[in-house]
């Protein structure tokens, strides 16, 4: 964002998790409605974690999906190809197969707490969404963060060293418990302007009157 640019800034805080694919497409859509209403966004992101007691080696993305929510495989291909779909709309690419896996994400999250730290949140954002969904690597594993982070510009060795050191385990355990204590319980979840929230991708419409509200408000 550069000092000189007349278009208007809105503040927006999304709660999300890396590994929960409406979170990227609710972004694409929002990024499309800021686009076409030409305004530029204050974006911070804060952690929510979708499994919390998923272990080490994950689960099988179907089987996982299947006893969580009681769909059948049918079902479950179904919702990937719509995601697929949908992706492609929005210039964004799932890859889905067989040996698909959901991981934890804790480590993901306190990565992420040190990216805004450096002024660089929103592109490490960005590099694990495309890590996990369109390359399907393990974003639980700290081989695969330290990549996203030197895509997003970061220092691999200092994030490194951040991921060692323990300090963003309680900043993200701080920011959990503050979003599910003001009603937080699915993503992603957008605040507007610090005043109005929408749970899911609520499309590009839908965004854009929101901003627009927030907009008018303002002025």
């Amino acid at each position: 964002m550069c000092a000189q640019d007349p278009r208007p800034v809105i503040q927006i805080d999304i709660v999300s998790d890396v590994v929960c694919p409406w979170c990227i497409v609710g972004f694409r859509q929002l990024d499309q409605a800021l686009r076409e209403e030409s305004v530029l966004a204050q974006l911070r992101w804060h952690p929510f974690e979708l499994n919390p007691e998923m272990p080490p080696e994950g689960q099988n993305l179907r089987e996982h999906i299947m006893e969580k929510y009681g769909s059948t495989a049918e079902q479950s291909q179904q919702a990937r190809d719509r995601l697929t779909q949908i992706g492609d709309e929005l210039g964004f690419v799932f890859n889905f197969d067989d040996d698909s896996r959901i991981v934890n994400t804790f480590a993901a999250h306190q990565l992420l707490d040190w990216a805004e730290t450096q002024g660089r949140q929103h592109p490490l954002k960005m590099a694990l969404f495309e890590a996990y969904f369109t390359n399907q690597l393990d974003v639980s594993q700290t081989d695969v963060l330290l990549d996203a982070a030197q895509a997003a510009g970061l220092d691999p060795d200092a994030a490194r060293t951040a991921l060692a050191s323990g300090d963003h385990v309680a900043p993200v355990r701080e920011r959990q418990r503050f979003w599910s204590g003001h009603g937080i319980s699915g993503v992603p979840s957008m605040v507007f302007g610090g005043k109005y929230l929408v749970t899911g991708a609520q499309g590009s419409e839908t965004y854009a009157e929101i901003i627009r509200r927030c907009l008018a408000e303002a002025a």
